[in-house]
């Protein structure tokens, strides 16, 4: 379908799928990845609607992770909304892409469609690369924002809005999602097209892109490399200035039957699905139960957090690996309030039932 006759439309896809129709719809220049396991479907997705023929959107798939996450390095410098997607060990391998790309101020999209490890582990979902994710699996002082979908139209919705966040903070952002939210199939609403930016648009917007032409003053550099210790201190400086205003302004969460709440449940993407099916059962059993559901893994919601121990008695983290999101839990509630943990790993996932049985125990 030629994208001016593309409209806004709700159709029934997998989570994967909708991160490829959604990049396409969202005006993204260039997709470079490879296939790994539960995340295959987006290249493949892409690669079956072939969007250079509508949006002239590239679309490649690289020789490696490692190749494509410098590929996207080099599309982010020209002020291009580009992107990769993997899976666990395949995001480890871009690690290094990753910091570089945060320490040159570079924009783009890592999707993670996260699978049980260390190692390769298996390819059942997990949420085992929290730790990657928001403290970054890189060398030196960086950040990347963190969004963590719990529904396939959130899968879809975060694509442009990492894009967005991306390019107002010149830095990396990565969905965190797993192998369930990717596998599974909802109703979507995927958005109205936009279109892909001119290169004069580009030139506009982004002074500081490497346009590629020559004969201009002051050639245009990206890069995080700097030999002069003095001028490397002021650079992260300045990095942490930026993640503090990101701390600061782009905290987001979901929030649900917490304001009587004993306990509270803090879970993310898949978890919180699962989580809340428990909520609503301990509810009908008189036990008075809420959710935070941090939609920004980083920035963390711990100013809420914070305030929400003013209220309950205690919380619940659950989580799809051996406990990486409770530290920070821990360290917002700062002792005020007990913090409770269960979380199955290796590719397991709890059950409401699981959930239900540590709630009822606790509150005992």
């Amino acid at each position: 379908m030629n994208q001016a006759n593309m409209e806004e439309e709700i159709m029934l896809m997998k989570g994967n799928e909708a991160v490829a129709h959604a990049a396409i719809r969202c005006g993204c220049d260039g997709f470079f990845g490879y296939p790994i396991t539960p995340q295959s479907e987006i290249l493949e997705t892409l690669s079956i609607e072939k969007p250079w023929e509508t949006t002239g959107m590239v679309v490649l798939q690289a020789e490696s992770e490692l190749a494509s996450i410098n590929m996207v390095y080099g599309g982010g410098a020209s002020g291009k909304r580009v992107m990769t997607s993997s899976s666990s060990p395949g995001v480890a391998l871009m690690q290094e892409g990753i910091t570089y790309m945060a320490g040159a101020e570079i924009p783009g999209l890592i999707v993670n469609v996260q699978r049980g490890g260390p190692g390769l582990g298996t390819i059942q979902p997990s949420q085992s690369d929290y730790n990657q994710a928001t403290r970054g699996g890189g060398n030196g002082d960086y950040n990347t924002i963190v969004l963590a979908p719990a529904t396939v139209q959130e899968m879809a919705d975060f694509v442009d809005l990492a894009f967005t966040l991306a390019f107002q903070y010149r830095t990396p952002v990565m969905m965190l999602s797993d192998g369930a939210i990717g596998q599974m199939m909802e109703k979507v609403k995927l958005p109205a097209p936009k279109p892909r930016l001119t290169r004069e648009q580009i030139e506009e917007r982004y002074p500081w892109a490497a346009s590629g032409r020559r004969g201009g003053q002051n050639p245009r550099v990206l890069t995080s490399l700097d030999l002069d210790p003095a001028v490397m201190e002021q650079h992260n400086l300045h990095l942490q200035r930026k993640y503090a205003e990101i701390e600061a302004k782009e905290v987001r969460f979901e929030e649900l039957m917490c304001e009587d709440a004993d306990i509270v449940i803090v879970a993310f993407g898949s978890a919180a699905r699962i989580c809340r099916k428990a909520m609503e059962d301990a509810r009908q059993r008189g036990i008075r139960v809420g959710m935070l559901r941090p939609i920004t893994l980083w920035p963390f919601p711990t100013q809420e957090i914070q305030r929400l121990s003013e209220t309950c008695q205690r919380f619940l983290c659950v989580e799809i690996n051996a406990g990486q999101m409770l530290y920070d839990i821990r360290q917002a509630v700062n002792g005020k309030r007990p913090v409770d943990f269960y979380g199955r790993c290796g590719g397991m996932m709890p059950t409401p039932e699981e959930v239900l049985t540590c709630l009822t125990n606790i509150k005992d």
